[in-house]
């Protein structure tokens, strides 16, 4: 990996030839490549050229004046960090986030199928795409894993909508051909027709991937299933996407699906959609075996913590996790979470943890919404830190914007207070430019 400061590889890609074309940053600067690591500039100066970092480090080892830039950006005291991931959330359901008083299975058929159906107008499919995109946008987050709905036309809406806005992101159609309502129901035929047309137009085109995407295990058939693991063999580097274990309810709904399984996961194990580009959605209720197979299949899980408190699912147990060896990224997942920043994911990640005796830090948090997700994700040659010659998603952070926050600031004796209560008390307000691909995606007025 490149160093973070000069070196003759960065000095020779940032040239005098190359400066008028260059957009320079300034700032403070963090990231945290490490869960144990974080690296602070307090007078940063980062360069970009063609959509990546070509330079980072002190402005004052800045190997030419800032005269000779084309363009300067000085965004004085406010932070730039790597542009925030998100591991699993549904672009579909920003309408129903904070929708009152049910728990899973129920909150399914009153709010969110409902909400999904209107993406069969193919104009609101692409109204909508361009409106959950530039929200994320808003929220500091620039890559997403993210569930479309059943319509192949819609998720062909929203890889265009990433397309146009240079963001690297993971997605795809949901696959669901049985208990759920005739209006977003497919077949295990049209499910897999449409999901390889998808993959054929959009998996590895400029910086989109595709996932395969069964809702989860009790709204798709066993043939279904099948299908959706033999889409793995159309092209190198699919991901898959899916709800485990989220509510008591629905784990004992699967087990009377699928008698013949040890357990849920051993469903998804059984079509072979348990390896390490499958993440999955939750994980609060695991058996040890499953825990043991998850990790023998380097599966990934996405907490979701706003939305396993907010539905009333339970929580996460991190501890499990690390002695388990599972990777883990952190998630959003909107609308059953309750907010597109993963800086409120953060916060409420702490809290669960806090619940059940188990710290985290501010720098297992900060890591696990950059590098760490890249990771998750397998984008960490392209996403995630500073390091030079990595694609130039950030977000700019201004703690000034939220006066609590302000105030609490004022009274830090270290940096790492500073970046716990920023956590903390932080959400999309401090949100002031975000940055993809080395286009100014995002602007707070």
């Amino acid at each position: 990996m490149t160093d973070l400061l000069q070196s003759n590889e960065t000095v020779t890609a940032l040239s005098a030839d190359s400066t008028g074309q260059a957009i320079l940053l300034l700032g403070q600067s963090f990231d945290f490549p490490e869960v144990d690591q974080v690296r602070h500039h307090r007078q940063a100066a980062l360069v970009l050229i063609g959509g990546r970092i070509a330079w980072h480090g002190a402005a004052t080892d800045l190997p030419f004046p800032y005269s000779e830039f084309g363009q300067i950006i000085n965004y004085g005291d406010a932070w730039i960090v790597p542009g925030l991931i998100d591991t699993h959330v549904h672009s579909a359901q920003l309408p129903v986030v904070a929708s009152w008083g049910e728990q899973l299975l129920d909150w399914l058929n009153r709010y969110t199928f409902p909400a999904e159906r209107r993406f069969e107008d193919p104009e609101v499919a692409r109204q909508q795409s361009a409106v959950f995109l530039d929200t994320l946008l808003a929220h500091g987050t620039t890559t997403a894993m993210i569930f479309g709905t059943v319509h192949e036309a819609a998720t062909d809406a929203l890889f265009q909508a990433a397309k146009e806005r240079q963001m690297a992101i993971i997605a795809g159609k949901v696959l669901m051909d049985r208990n759920c309502p005739d209006y977003l129901s497919d077949t295990a035929e049209s499910g897999y027709d449409a999901s390889a047309r998808l993959i054929r137009r959009w998996h590895g085109t400029d910086r989109l991937q595709y996932a395969i995407t069964p809702r989860f295990a009790p709204t798709s058939t066993e043939a279904q299933l099948e299908s959706a693991g033999a889409l793995h063999q159309l092209a190198p580097g699919l991901y898959q996407q899916t709800h485990v274990s989220e509510n008591p309810d629905e784990v004992s709904w699967v087990q009377s699906l699928f008698p013949d399984s040890r357990d849920y996961v051993d469903v998804y194990q059984h079509y072979g959609l348990l390896h390490d580009r499958a993440v999955l959605a939750h994980g609060l209720h695991l058996t040890d075996r499953e825990w043991s197979a998850l990790s023998e299949h380097q599966a990934r899980i996405a907490v979701c913590p706003t939305s396993n408190t907010f539905l009333g699912s339970g929580l996460f147990d991190f501890a499990r996790a690390k002695g388990e060896g599972v990777t883990l990224g952190l998630a959003s997942d909107v609308g059953g979470g309750t907010s597109l920043s993963q800086l409120v994911s953060a916060a409420e990640a702490y809290k669960v943890g806090q619940l059940q005796g188990q710290k985290l830090t501010a720098n297992w948090l900060w890591h696990q919404m950059t590098a760490g997700n890249a990771r998750a994700l397998q984008l960490q040659s392209q996403i995630g830190t500073l390091d030079v010659g990595k694609m130039a998603d950030l977000v700019v952070l201004d703690p000034m914007q939220n006066p609590n926050l302000t105030a609490r600031l004022a009274h830090v004796k270290t940096q790492d207070e500073a970046l716990f209560a920023t956590l903390i008390l932080g959400d999309e307000r401090l949100t002031r430019a975000t940055w993809v691909a080395g286009d100014l995606r995002f602007e707070a007025a």
